[in-house]
């Protein structure tokens, strides 16, 4: 059971007085409310599950007096988020993160970007759902009266969110009371200040951007090293779960090695943060990589198992995959970002490019045995579905969300992230 301490006007007056002795601290959190508003929530797209519409209550605390020029925190506690988690998953502990935004208005307008840590108990299938306690902060540059009103927020569980928004007018929850900075009482209106205080809302981070640059085409007779270019990647994933569509950077780069080329595909960001703890050994991911231009047919190339225990909610990185490319055909042959497998705990999670994305042209020599026409690694023939030049057919790929086919727990993939969250009536004991 959580208990609040509330702070009476005498407390205040001694918390005050002291303040001298509190260096940092712009204000002391005096006041704590709660309201209500329906709400309706929208899990990922892979849940397969409709909108649901339920009931938001939540506590705001903030302090009730400060001045211009301070620096306050206020904290959003979820007294009803009005969740299960349905008899499909657990959910570890620490797997589960929210976020949001508080609107500031009155005499000064913000949005203050709200985040909670990841903290959670275990979360069997079908209970209830706990979220962590949102914290934000607001500077204050105008005097008069300041209300704190809760809006949307979202919750993210194994890399994805379920977002949740008002479907009514929500009343404001606190106010601070905003005195000018030399002391004086406040008598001016109400100002909008859009530019606020408030920092970046905790989304999914952006797509990185590339910053590596193409190399030219391999021709000068002493370079060795070339560096591909940094493409985004729309995968189509076959799970034990179902089918995903998802978007990853990857890079190719070469050296070369007498005739032949040492191969490393680089993913350039996590993929996603594990769900659950996986044992050591335990993840082996490998890509063929696609030859087009002069040269047909794939590179197989390979990564490490995952060296050390990968701890729940710690980010899940594909490692380089190395190979080596024999060349098959004299002229400028590409290289571009194939079909990717991930074995794990028993599990196999493929994904197929939707389209062809050039990352690295080479000058190639015809080499015997090489890779003209099939695998170079002598996994045979890889040209269905390709396209004249030796890419992949384009099917096209909407969804550009970040990859995330490594979810595991207990042997099982898992891609449910927000599907586990179906909102009902009802109220968590706080």
């Amino acid at each position: 059971m959580r208990t609040r301490r509330r702070v009476t006007p005498a407390g205040l007056v001694m918390l005050v007085g002291g303040a001298g002795l509190l260096l940092g601290l712009a204000a002391v959190p005096a006041q704590a409310a709660e309201v209500s508003y329906q709400t309706e929530c929208i899990p990922p797209a892979i849940s397969g599950l409709p909108p649901v519409q339920g009931t938001t209550t939540v506590e705001i605390s903030a302090p009730a007096t400060a001045k211009v020029g301070d620096e306050v925190e206020v904290v959003w506690t979820f007294v009803q988020a009005a969740s299960k988690n349905p008899d499909i998953v657990d959910l570890p502990a620490n797997s589960v993160q929210p976020s949001g935004t508080l609107k500031a208005a009155g005499a000064q307008v913000a949005d203050i970007a709200m985040q909670g840590p990841r903290e959670n108990p275990p979360i069997p299938k079908g209970g209830a759902m706990v979220l962590s306690d949102m914290k934000g902060t607001l500077k204050l540059t105008t005097p008069g009266a300041v209300t704190l009103t809760p809006d949307a927020y979202a919750i993210n569980a194994l890399s994805t969110d379920t977002k949740c928004a008002p479907q009514e007018a929500v009343k404001s929850a606190a106010t601070i009371n905003v005195t000018p900075e030399d002391g004086g009482s406040g008598t001016g209106s109400p100002t909008p200040d859009p530019t606020g205080s408030e920092s970046p809302t905790p989304t999914t981070p952006p797509t990185s951007t590339p910053t590596d640059t193409p190399s030219p085409t391999a021709t000068g007779p002493g370079q060795t090293d070339f560096t591909g270019k940094e493409v985004q990647v729309p995968y189509e994933c076959k799970t034990p779960i179902g089918d995903k569509n998802a978007t990853s950077p990857v890079q190719i780069n070469a050296r070369k090695n007498g005739g032949s080329f040492d191969l490393t595909v680089k993913f350039k960001k996590s993929v996603m943060d594990s769900p659950a703890t996986i044992p050591k050994d335990s993840v082996k991911p490998s890509m063929e990589v696609v030859l087009g231009g002069a040269d047909t047919g794939t590179v197989h190339v390979e990564g490490p198992t995952n060296a050390e225990e990968i701890k729940a909610g710690d980010p899940i990185e594909i490692p380089d995959l190395t190979g080596t490319y024999k060349p098959g055909a004299s002229g400028e042959s590409t290289l571009s970002p194939g079909v990717l497998t991930i074995e794990a705990l028993g599990t196999t999670t493929t994904c197929t490019p939707a389209k062809t994305e050039v990352s690295l042209t080479l000058d190639t020599t015809e080499q015997e045995g090489g890779a003209s026409g099939g695998s170079s690694s002598g996994g045979g023939s890889s040209s269905g579905g390709k396209t004249p030049d030796g890419g992949l057919a384009e099917t096209g790929a909407d969804d550009q969300s970040t990859l995330k086919a490594l979810g595991l727990v207990a042997g099982t993939a898992v891609l449910l992230g927000g599907a586990v969250f179906t909102f009902m009536p009802g109220r968590r004991a706080r």
